[in-house]
């Protein structure tokens, strides 16, 4: 590779340092297409901001990352038309870190420090969640006299059972799954592996699946609309159900149902973790589970199941004035009341 200086050109040096994380950090191809598109953000906008064709890497200065912050705090988002949120800011400010990380750590070059740039905190995130109520109604929504629509059921099952990001459910091959144990091994983000574990009802909706399917394609779920299949495809790979077609399934279901939350298939993954935690699992548990690399990701779910601390308050506390706690009916009235609110919340 050619010795990086401060007048490298810093297209050149993403290149290098994106093929440096594939290759010797093993990252995966939907994180590097992540920091591709974060650090093309960064260097194009260093170009219009300085009038510049060629930006260097002497261009990345303390005064330039504060500029660059200001321009992303001020920017819109074109999905939801509003402001970026600090989470989404703090995304391409990682990116930009771990290039100097890279610069410094691997390049041994002068330069600014990764420590400068400052991430701050994060605004609270309160995942969206199910009640059981809306589980069901989303559930009971497939045409079962169809086999895509026990297909569909059979994937509303695994999600919801094994807490699976939809791009780790697409990829799943029909040996993957053990249908006799009820376990399995997924490769997830930072390709790091993890054991989840099916239900006895997705167990079941997958055999289901499985037996009408009068095919020996290795995807573990099949579409059966859209273009045909591709020649001399023995595997059915050009069949298999893609992450944009479930998020689509899902959201027809949602719509059909008439449930009041804007659902996703990791919405899924949300009620299934929220519901180990309500249930009494521990944190680490849960962690594990859903394969977080760190237990802070996974404290998100203590927004929703923290309600447990308030009623334990208001059963035992004594004000000043002596006046009595709430008794064990109120607090499960309440409870009932922050469920309600707490599914509603979008």
């Amino acid at each position: 590779m050619t010795k990086v200086s401060s007048e490298s050109n810093l297209s050149d040096v993403i290149t290098q340092y994106l093929e440096y994380c594939e290759i010797e950090k093993n990252l995966s191809q939907n994180t590097l297409k992540m920091y591709h598109f974060y650090l093309t953000d960064f260097l194009e906008w260093l170009g219009k901001f300085l009038k510049i064709e060629k930006v260097t890497l002497a261009e990345i200065t303390d005064e330039n990352i504060k500029k660059y912050r200001l321009d992303l705090n001020r920017r819109i988002s074109s999905k939801s038309n509003m402001e970026f949120k600090r989470s989404t800011q703090k995304t391409f400010l990682v990116a930009i870190r771990a290039l100097l990380k890279y610069l410094v750590v691997e390049e041994q070059l002068e330069i600014m420090s990764p420590e400068q740039i400052i991430l701050g905190k994060s605004d609270d995130r309160v995942p969206k969640v199910l009640n059981e109520e809306q589980m069901k109604r989303l559930f009971d929504g497939q045409d079962l006299s169809k086999r895509s629509g026990i297909r569909d059921r059979a994937i509303l099952e695994t999600l919801y059972s094994t807490g699976l990001r939809v791009s780790e459910l697409t990829k799943l091959n029909r040996d993957d799954v053990n249908l006799n144990s009820g376990e399995f091994t997924v490769i997830g983000k930072g390709r790091k592996a993890r054991t989840v574990y099916l239900s006895p009802a997705a167990k079941d909706w997958i055999k289901r699946y499985l037996g009408l399917r009068g095919d020996s394609f290795k995807p573990l779920f099949l579409r059966y609309s859209g273009k045909l299949m591709e020649s001399n495809d023995f595997d059915g790979e050009s069949l298999r159900l893609t992450v944009r077609s479930v998020e689509r399934m899902i959201k027809k279901y949602v719509t059909n149902s008439g449930i009041s939350v804007d659902a996703t298939p990791h919405t899924l993954r949300h009620t299934y973790a929220t519901g180990l935690l309500q249930e009494g699992a521990d944190l680490r548990s849960v962690q594990e589970l859903l394969g977080h690399s760190n237990v802070s990701t996974t404290q998100i779910y203590t927004h929703i199941t923290n309600r447990q601390l308030k009623n334990v308050h208001k059963l035992y506390h004594k004000d000043i004035e002596g006046k009595p706690g709430l008794n064990v009916k109120d607090v499960d009235e309440d409870i009932a009341d922050e469920e309600s609110e707490i599914t509603s919340l979008s």
